[in-house]
């Protein structure tokens, strides 16, 4: 008998249902906040994916530098014609919007995913329009000086 009162007065450790109820609410916290932080980057991966200013502010610079220095020829069948040391053409080829040479050979994109560009010159400023295939539309200006 005295063994059995012994026994009794020993505490077994183990965990309260308080303690395994915290234990789950903190788990679950926590799973929510990653997967909410997740999505949160995917969706900024997704915008960043999506974002064009990047691709058209290089582009910009691009056809800055490509045009300084060099001699307006013509804008003939929607594609800009230029003398840089060689003839050199710049258009839509396919959804692409390329530097070519004259005779369009060569290749080298410099704005993709594209549905329309049209090229038009009015005394020495030539103008692009560009609209892109995901929404979204903007026009290019240079002014080559060399032009009467």
């Amino acid at each position: 008998m005295e063994r059995s009162c012994l026994n009794l007065k020993e505490r077994i450790k183990a965990f309260t249902l308080l303690e395994c109820l915290v234990a789950l609410l903190a788990i679950s916290g926590s799973v929510l906040v990653i997967s909410g932080l997740t999505n949160l980057i995917v969706k900024q991966i997704q915008a960043t994916k999506d974002d064009q200013t990047k691709d058209w502010q290089i582009f910009c610079e691009q056809m800055r530098s490509e045009l300084a220095g060099s001699k307006f020829e013509k804008v003939e069948e929607n594609f800009l014609y230029i003398d840089k040391d060689k003839g050199v053409r710049f258009g839509l080829v396919g959804s692409d919007f390329r530097k070519t040479s004259e005779s369009g050979q060569g290749y080298q994109p410099m704005l993709y995913h594209l549905k329309n560009v049209k090229i038009t010159e009015t005394g020495g400023i030539v103008s692009m329009q560009i609209d892109f295939n995901t929404g979204g539309e903007r026009t290019f200006i240079y002014r080559f000086l060399d032009v009467q």
